[in-house]
């Protein structure tokens, strides 16, 4: 607990919320750890509050954009894809208290599991010392990476592409399906296509359904610019 609140430069003063924050519904279900209560709740204050700390700052910082672009912005830096790299950075994974079956799964990196974490940790800042100071902790560790995040390939925002390339020809919206779900509640792996008004069809896999028809799209948008060609 200590090591974690020296890499966050946060000390808690009240060290159960932290504890609570850093346990996975798998470790409070189960055994003598029945009793305690898991993270779930503190991620929903967690997200509530990181989502007004980062449109805050999106809406001081660009005052000439867009309510879309700012949607926009904020949706990748809010993603699984972010949060879980953030809390990758701060090795949050080697302090949730889990079961050891969801540990051997390899729940210690999974980014759905420390996306959730990082949210509940913000959301027990924001019970322990209130707005300004889970703030701070989302400008310090989410924040200062968006200018990296928005550079890279991985996190481009392909459907949104597709939807504008679309709409500027009035072809209508894309529409996405799922063709296929694979695997265990807890690790599912998802295809999706995408119908671009019969002009092309995407097909992508990922985690989730979100990361899946950014795949679509991203295929799509291949075989569209290599019609153009």
């Amino acid at each position: 607990m200590q090591e974690l609140g020296w890499l966050i430069g946060y000390r808690f003063r009240d060290e159960d919320l932290l504890r609570q924050a850093l346990t996975h519904r798998s470790y409070a279900s189960g055994g003598k750890a029945a009793r305690l209560v898991s993270n779930e709740r503190l991620e929903l204050l967690g997200d509530a509050v990181l989502g007004l700390a980062v449109t805050e700052y999106l809406f001081r910082r660009f005052p000439r954009k867009p309510e879309g672009e700012l949607t926009g912005i904020k949706s990748l830096v809010v993603s699984q894809q972010v949060l879980s790299r953030v809390a990758q950075r701060i090795r949050l994974g080697r302090f949730i208290r889990m079961s050891a079956a969801e540990e051997r799964s390899g729940g210690r990196e999974r980014p759905s599991i420390l996306s959730d974490c990082l949210e509940a940790l913000i959301g027990a800042i924001y019970l322990d010392a209130g707005f300004e100071e889970a703030m701070r902790f989302v400008r310090r560790f989410v924040l200062s990476g968006m200018n990296q995040f928005l550079q890279e390939e991985v996190f481009r925002n392909y459907k949104s592409e597709l939807l504008e390339f679309a709409q500027a020809r009035s072809w209508g919206n894309p529409v996405y399906r799922v063709i296929r779900e694979e695997g265990p509640d807890h690790d599912k792996m998802f295809t999706v296509e995408v119908d671009v008004a019969g002009h092309a069809r995407g097909i992508g896999r990922g985690r989730t359904k979100k990361l899946a028809e950014q795949q679509a799209a991203r295929e799509a948008l291949r075989q569209l610019q290599d019609q153009r060609e």
